[in-house]
């Protein structure tokens, strides 16, 4: 016979005073122990990607001065334009390309700057393409 043949087989006796604890809860007790705070962030932010900015050729730069000419004969209409532009990254170099459709509220060219009706402002010089509707004499 062995020492505990007596109690081998007994089932676990219930908490009388507070509620059993979750599977859930018993299993966050044993998960990793950081030690290192902000450790995970660091590996995140290290792995983000970041693109490099296009530098645009003079071509280019003629072509947008013109329909930027365009925006501000037509500026008392707050024309509907799709613009990319590049948002510079504030935690490591490069940045990331993002393109929206906007209503221009003016062209600030002492800032080089161009606001939108959601008081959005874009550098003019971040820009590396305009398109529209309020462009079609350019091509025609």
């Amino acid at each position: 016979m062995s020492d505990y043949e007596d109690i081998i087989n007994l089932e676990h006796p219930e908490p009388i005073n507070h509620p059993r604890m979750s599977k859930e809860a018993r299993a966050a007790q044993f998960a990793p122990f950081a030690a290192l705070t902000g450790y995970d962030d660091e590996v995140k932010e290290v792995g983000r990607e970041t693109n490099k900015e296009i530098y645009i050729t003079e071509d280019i730069k003629e072509e947008l001065d013109q329909k930027l000419a365009i925006i501000i004969n037509k500026i008392k209409d707050k024309p509907t334009i799709t613009i990319t532009y590049f948002i510079k990254d504030s935690k490591k170099s490069g940045g990331n390309y993002n393109t929206k459709t906007i209503k221009v509220k003016s062209i600030d060219m002492i800032y080089n700057q161009l606001v939108t009706t959601n008081k959005e402002i874009i550098n003019i010089d971040d820009i590396i393409d305009i398109e529209g509707d309020i462009f079609d004499e350019l091509y025609s």
